[in-house]
């Protein structure tokens, strides 16, 4: 079992230490929050004193963080992972970022290999260790890397290398983002046509229209127990986090040139249902505010 340093302890990053520490690995943590350190120390984990401290001597080495700026800080700045990792430690960032960023502290690892694996599945996948791992990086890195993305979720993909992962991270959270407030829409448009949310699901799951975000997320209550509708949209994922992805992703269009005027009307209406004081609810709570239209 590996030594593995853990940094970032918020909702997603907390139960995939915890996940790691389940699966037998010796897992340091550490968290600018003391809450969140105790908690961890609470569920059997080491708690760190800084996150350079979590880094050294670990042979795996992992940050689960808020943007890109952290990112940066947290291995090349005054976080001082990388220098205080050692030299055949492999270094894996889960957050969702920039590619620019993901690629800079790829190229500035001192040798070491470094992955972008940001993660899909919110809340309930990292708590039942059923993510999806986007991985770029070497091939060399990935095979290292994927004993230890494996006891932290189902399905861990090799994307290409530094900056990949992001890549397909932000392709796939505009898709979803779309995909949801058509799902939203279509229960929408049930309602005010005398269909029962069952219904209406009962037909699409099983039909042309099924997606993740209907058979998985569904925004209503009812119909997916397991849904954040049924916790008056408590977040798995929340709407202010969907909102930083789309806008990273148009950032990305925008530098690449490509045409995605859904992934940018999505965008304007996360940012709408910010501005409504929509942040701390669930992405699939855009549904609220659908409905006044």
């Amino acid at each position: 079992m590996a030594r593995i340093g853990f940094v970032g302890l918020g909702n997603m990053g907390a139960p995939m230490a915890r996940n790691l520490a389940k699966a037998g690995h010796r897992v340091a943590v550490f968290d600018i929050v003391p809450t969140a350190l105790e908690a961890a120390a609470a569920a059997g984990l080491s708690p760190a004193a800084s996150a350079a401290e979590a880094a050294r001597g670990a042979e795996v080495v992992i940050t689960m963080l808020p943007a890109g700026k952290h990112v940066r800080d947290a291995w090349l700045g005054a976080g001082g992972m990388v220098a205080a990792s050692g030299p055949d430690a492999v270094l894996i960032d889960c957050s969702t970022i920039d590619v620019a960023t993901a690629r800079e502290v790829a190229a500035n690892s001192g040798g070491r290999e470094m992955l972008d694996a940001p993660v899909s599945g919110g809340v309930m996948g990292a708590e039942g260790a059923t993510l999806a791992f986007m991985v770029g990086g070497t091939k060399a890195g990935f095979a290292r890397a994927e004993p230890i993305l494996q006891a932290m979720g189902r399905k861990i993909v090799h994307c290409g290398e530094a900056g990949a992962g992001q890549a397909a991270k932000l392709c796939n959270n505009m898709i979803l983002a779309a995909t949801m407030i058509a799902t939203c829409e279509g229960f929408i448009l049930a309602e005010r046509l005398g269909l029962t949310h069952q219904a209406l699901f009962d037909v699409v799951s099983n039909s042309s229209g099924n997606s993740w975000a209907m058979s998985t997320y569904c925004p209503v209550p009812g119909p997916v127990p397991g849904s954040p509708a049924n916790r008056d949209y408590k977040p798995g994922f929340a709407a202010a986090l969907m909102a930083k992805d789309l806008g990273l992703a148009q950032e990305a269009a925008k530098g690449s040139g490509a045409n995605t005027p859904l992934g940018a009307q999505a965008l304007a209406f996360y940012q709408r249902f910010l501005e409504a004081g929509g942040g701390d609810k669930d992405f699939s709570g855009i549904i609220e505010m659908l409905r006044k239209g």
